[in-house]
């Protein structure tokens, strides 16, 4: 019966193993990526101020936080955007933070 209990409780823990997640280049144990966001040919800003907003996922369960352009513009203070980025990093799929990061004037 105790095997039976530990057999089970691995069970659910290796299943919550990759609930954290966000779109990501590989799967891996540790994943640390940050990549631009193509904007078009209208990014004719000076990207002297930056924004960041970021979102935290725990398990899957739960998530906090807003990532939106929106609001790194508005933490960054800016009205004109000359780029976007995003940054991911994801630890064995229990945590998982999102970034948005924003350049402009």
């Amino acid at each position: 019966m105790k095997t039976l209990y530990l057999t089970g409780l691995a069970l659910i823990a290796l299943g919550l193993g990759a609930c954290a997640n966000v779109r990501t280049v590989a799967p891996a144990a540790l994943n640390v990526t940050s990549s631009p966001v193509d904007l078009g040919p209208a990014a004719i800003a000076n990207p002297s101020k930056r924004g960041q907003a970021c979102a935290e996922n725990y398990l899957g369960w739960i998530a906090i936080g807003d990532a939106s352009i929106d609001t790194a513009k508005r933490n960054g203070d800016i009205t004109k955007v000359a780029s976007v980025e995003q940054s991911v990093i994801r630890g064995l799929g229990y945590y998982a933070r999102y970034c948005t990061v924003v350049s402009g004037e």
